[in-house]
């Protein structure tokens, strides 16, 4: 499927998700939406940033534990850092430079901001592993930070529960202990379209209708794309497990479901039992955040690698979309490893120890989540008003925390 010789792929990944959440019931009953609906998200809970949080400290509460794991040799070799977001915070300056500046990163490093909704770190990703496999900087590595802040509300009716928080880091290199990329197999698929945008840096808007539909086409001719490059390519037989960009589980499932009939004929229960083989796996963390954007497929990934057995090493078919659209259709393998580079990350641990939140601290906080892209000259954020959320969760985490705004310049501690 690829050049033996190449070794390019994920080293390293993490996922930050808040520190509060709020069960995705609790939010059906406070918003007065049909509960009957509740079984077709497959949502339990949603992950909830606090005012105090922005897309760069999301990017770098992920990415912190990978950098901080590093030698500083192999800090030095991370000469690419780039954000994928919806929720930039200039129209001209990067996330990307205040990620850089508080993970204590080298000057001999590029700095890259990209957006095309939730496809942009794939996008990114495949770049960047492109760039490595060139080898015209033996020994580069490349971190890709996925990060993003919700701007839902009452507004959103349906979406409001299913869109997450947080952020996922990715360390791209040439010792993939996370995952091994299938370098060259890749399918792409893209269009203009108007499903989902974020017109101003309060609201997010979204033709739902129109979003499932490309979501769906868009996975059927990625893969087929990805067939034309990739020999004998069969959607059942070539993959070992699935990780699908995950906006709410209950489209994966439907995901899935068109899928086999299209390319293997299948009957229900051959379906059911293929998804919770293949499927099921990679939504256990996703049920719980809700969409994480560009981070989605990623956390995805390391719900997959976390919560099926990896006896012997497994391929991997993962697909990307972003509305607007892109989309793509690629695959790598993973291995008993991949479970061992993840575990010091506690993704799971760190999940289960989020405060939940009541559908009236929800409501009041998320006032103020509404202005945390708002351009504003001067601001400051009384921090502190925040500790009685994270004071209730276990083993409280030192993080950086959104402190205020000068002159436009965003300013930031760890708290």
């Amino acid at each position: 499927m690829t050049d033996a010789t190449m070794n390019i792929g994920i080293e390293a990944l993490n996922v930050y998700c808040g520190v509060a959440q709020i069960p995705v019931p609790v939010l059906f009953e406070g918003r007065g939406l049909d509960p009957a609906r509740l079984e077709n998200l497959a949502m339990t809970n949603r992950s909830i940033g606090l005012p105090c949080e922005d897309p760069v400290t999301n990017a770098v509460n992920a990415a912190r534990p990978i950098v901080e794991a590093l030698s500083p040799e192999e800090r030095g070799s991370i000469e690419l850092l780039v954000t994928s977001t919806e929720s930039g915070v200039d129209l001209s300056k990067s996330v990307a430079s205040y990620v850089h500046e508080h993970l204590g990163l080298g000057s001999r490093c590029r700095l890259l901001e990209v957006k095309q909704a939730c496809y942009g770190a794939t996008g990114v990703l495949q770049l960047a592993a492109g760039y490595l496999a060139a080898a015209v900087s033996p020994g580069a590595r490349a971190l890709v930070v996925a990060t993003d802040v919700a701007l839902v509300d009452a507004r959103s009716e349906y979406a409001e529960p299913a869109t997450g928080h947080g952020a996922a880091a990715v360390l791209l290199g040439d010792r993939p202990r996370v995952l091994t990329l299938d370098l060259g197999a890749f399918g792409l698929h893209s269009y203009e379209t108007m499903d989902s945008a974020r017109p101003t840096p309060q609201f997010d808007i979204a033709d739902t209708d129109r979003s499932l539909f490309a979501y769906l086409d868009c996975l059927s001719r990625s893969f087929a794309a990805y067939a034309e490059r990739v020999q004998d390519a069969d959607f059942v037989a070539t993959f070992d497990r699935l990780a699908l960009h995950t906006p709410f589980a209950g489209l994966v499932r439907a995901a899935h479901r068109k899928m086999l009939r299209e390319q293997a004929g299948a009957d229900p229960a051959a379906i059911e039992a293929d998804f919770q083989r293949r499927v099921e796996p990679s939504l256990a963390y996703p049920r719980t955040v809700g969409n994480l954007c560009s981070g989605s497929v990623y956390l995805a990934l390391a719900s997959l690698i976390e919560h099926t057995p990896l006896d012997t090493p497994a391929r991997v078919g993962l697909y990307s979309y972003g509305s607007g659209c892109s989309s793509e259709f690629f695959s790598g393998t993973v291995d008993a490893g991949s479970r061992a580079a993840l575990a010091p990350m506690r993704i799971g641990a760190r999940l289960a120890a989020r405060c939940e939140l009541s559908f009236e601290e929800y409501a009041q906080l998320l006032k103020e989540n509404l202005r945390v892209l708002v351009p504003e000259p001067h601001r400051d954020v009384d921090v502190a008003r925040y500790d009685e959320y994270l004071d209730r969760v276990p083993g409280r985490p030192r993080l950086l925390v959104l402190t205020g705004i000068d002159n436009f310049h965003r300013r930031y501690a760890w708290h």
